[in-house]
């Protein structure tokens, strides 16, 4: 009778916790945004059936979401990377969907084993290079890709969902891409610091508007002291000249800092985190094995 009655009670206990995340449930309804428009889909042409059901339940799209499908060929890398390969193939696959001004950029690798060498941080200030903002990008694959050709489907999906991108910024920002991967590659420094360093160079870009290709070298150079990275004299200037270039696009600085303002500050929320001390994810651990123990001695 005693043990029923414990057992009672922690149905009770359970049943509240599910009574308390209702609410929650009811909310999770997906709504038509009749002003910015249903998400666009973009899958790569070279998936088969089984893969395009497994990317788009990766991307979050169940069976009569109200969704715009779009297909992406490797005619749509030509158009968006110059040097692309027309023949390639294409695997990897992005959902974006449009956000009110102000929301920022929010980049959400759905299928991290499969992106094997860009990061959420390296699309979301490449992005912001090609002039995409306030949105919601989910980026998944069915198979290992470096996610250098996900950023095409991301194009071509803004691009139907109403926004205009300028080629030249496409451009840099492929460019800003295939640097950031080539540093972290080379210097094994951690994608996300190097995401960190481009982002805060161009944070020091847009406040300080830089009038000289020379200015930028120094604002180069002062943050790769502050964030302690050695580069080679080559991978110095490649940075240099990419930073010079993004200088001279026709952007908005000024609104262009209130977006790097959200990415900068998740940088080093994420960066921060890593150092947490050992002891205390032992000690959340050790919590929850008291806590079963206790369960578990009810009903004995």
């Amino acid at each position: 009778m005693k043990r029923m009655k414990r057992f009672s009670w922690l149905l009770i206990a359970v049943l509240f916790v599910a009574t308390l995340q209702m609410p929650q449930m009811a909310g999770a309804v997906k709504v038509v945004d009749e002003k910015l428009g249903v998400p666009i889909v973009a899958l790569g042409a070279n998936l088969n059936e089984t893969q395009k059901a497994s990317v788009k339940q990766s991307l979050g799209v169940d069976d009569g979401d109200l969704v715009e499908e779009l297909s992406v060929t490797g005619q749509d890398l030509l158009k968006y990377i110059p040097d692309g390969n027309p023949n390639a193939q294409m695997f990897s696959s992005a959902k974006i969907t449009r956000q009110e001004a102000g929301h920022g950029l929010e980049i959400n690798i759905v299928t991290p084993n499969n992106i094997t060498q860009v990061t959420a941080d390296m699309y979301a200030t490449a992005m912001l290079t090609a002039g995409i903002e306030d949105a919601i990008v989910d980026v998944a694959a069915p198979m290992p890709v470096t996610g250098h050709s996900a950023l095409v489907g991301i194009y071509k999906a803004y691009e139907g969902a109403g926004g205009v991108l300028d080629t030249e910024r496409t451009d840099v920002a492929n460019e800003e891409l295939g640097v950031a991967t080539k540093l972290a590659e080379e210097t094994g420094i951690d994608s996300d610091e190097i995401a960190s360093l481009l982002t805060e160079i161009k944070q020091q870009i847009a406040e300080q508007a830089p009038a000289t290709k020379e200015d930028v070298e120094r604002i180069v150079n002062e943050q790769l002291s502050k964030f302690k990275i050695e580069l080679s004299d080559e991978d110095r200037q490649l940075l240099i000249d990419l930073m010079d270039k993004i200088r001279g696009l026709e952007i908005d600085f000024s609104k262009w800092s209130e977006q790097l303002d959200g990415i900068a500050s998740k940088l080093k929320d994420k960066i921060g985190s890593i150092e947490v001390d050992p002891s205390f994810w032992e000690s959340v651990k050790q919590f929850f094995v008291d806590l079963f123990d206790k369960i578990k001695s009810w009903f004995n």
